[in-house]
């Protein structure tokens, strides 16, 4: 089934041509190899020419993110047996000070993403980007990405600016998400309270898995997680350092003022919210979040094109899964969180 749906709809970007005969001549080959592939990845990143021409205004775009093409993640996957891909924004986002501007780039970049997955229905899929911390733009950006384009969730960076996810200028869109029992995804990104700090290390090293921490923290804390108790949560690399401060967020739980915030307690809320395993496919990682959650809530991820999907099904294989443990995280974990990939 395609995510797109009746393309006479909605608007196409007049650019999609983008893609590339190449990519359109691959269909037919694309679709067939599903056939012997399995895993399904969540944390999968496109490029699309408006986006990269949008960055590119404002600086060096990174190697891998230059070089995407949408034949570049079917030959990855193909080389580690994913089938499908659900496609998302990478940092830096969309929004850099204009609001009407990023509304036109969301709409450029979700129209795009769309006419992938409806090219190759059966290894594309789409984690809408919204036009954030502009929530009213957001907001009619939710209804287009879910009720037009079908996409197959809402993709969120952990931070905006000084504001983490639990902050109430966000509620009227979790609002929304929580009523509609979306998907929503999230991507690290680099808060304002922490650029340049190491002048050697490059900031994604640490602060993305600080700042995922962060926003489960904040999300948790402030109440969101169970005022919003049908939003279906993927955080990214393995829950950052939160599965390691464990200990912390259950002693910090026990203070009155957030107790009343948690009425099923702090476990109960980080037990059912996913992670990916997107460059944390490690025995470390992977030993303190099952230690943490039950392997039902893990999901296969590879932060493709900054990190191959081989990597990741390899490192996975030595990480003390069973196998049933494994066909769970590559693959059934998601087809839970998506039942229209079974199509």
């Amino acid at each position: 089934m395609s995510i797109v749906g009746n393309c006479g709809r909605r608007h196409i970007l007049a650019g999609i041509a983008a893609l590339g005969a190449s990519a359109v001549l691959r269909g037919a080959r694309a679709e067939t190899l599903a056939e012997n592939a399995f895993r399904i990845d969540v944390h999968h990143h496109m490029a699309p020419p408006d986006y990269i021409a949008e960055i590119s205004r404002r600086g060096p775009v990174r190697g891998p993110l230059q070089g995407w093409t949408p034949n570049a993640s079917i030959d990855d996957m193909d080389r580690a047996g994913v089938a499908v891909a659900i496609l998302s924004i990478t940092t830096p986002g969309l929004w850099f000070g204009d609001d009407e501007k990023a509304r036109h780039l969301a709409r450029l970049c979700n129209d795009y993403g769309a006419k992938l997955a409806g090219d190759y229905p059966s290894r594309f899929g789409l984690f809408a980007a919204l036009p954030l911390p502009d929530v009213d733009g957001s907001l009619a950006e939710i209804e287009y990405a879910l009720d037009v384009l079908k996409a197959d969730g809402i993709g969120f960076y952990t931070s905006y600016g000084d504001k983490w996810l639990g902050h109430a200028a966000f509620a009227p869109i979790f609002t929304e998400l929580n009523r509609r029992k979306a998907v929503v995804y999230t991507h690290p990104t680099i808060n304002n309270c922490c650029r340049n700090l190491l002048p050697d290390v490059n900031e994604a090293v640490i602060e993305y898995g600080t700042d995922t921490t962060r926003t489960i923290a904040d999300f948790v804390f402030s109440g969101a997680a169970a005022r919003y108790p049908d939003l279906r949560l993927i955080f990214s690399h393995a829950g950052g350092t939160m599965p390691f401060l464990i200990e912390r967020f259950v002693n910090l739980a026990k203070e009155p003022k957030l107790a009343a915030r948690l009425p099923h307690g702090v476990l109960a809320e980080l037990k059912r919210f996913y992670y990916d395993t997107a460059q944390s496919a490690n025995r470390g990682a992977m030993s303190s979040l099952k230690e943490l959650v039950a392997p039902s809530q893990i999901v296969f991820g590879t932060d493709f094109p900054y990190r191959t999907l081989e990597e990741h099904v390899d490192g996975l294989a030595h990480c003390g899964f069973t196998a049933a443990e494994l066909q769970a995280i590559e693959r059934d974990n998601a087809l839970a969180l998506l039942p229209r990939l079974r199509a």
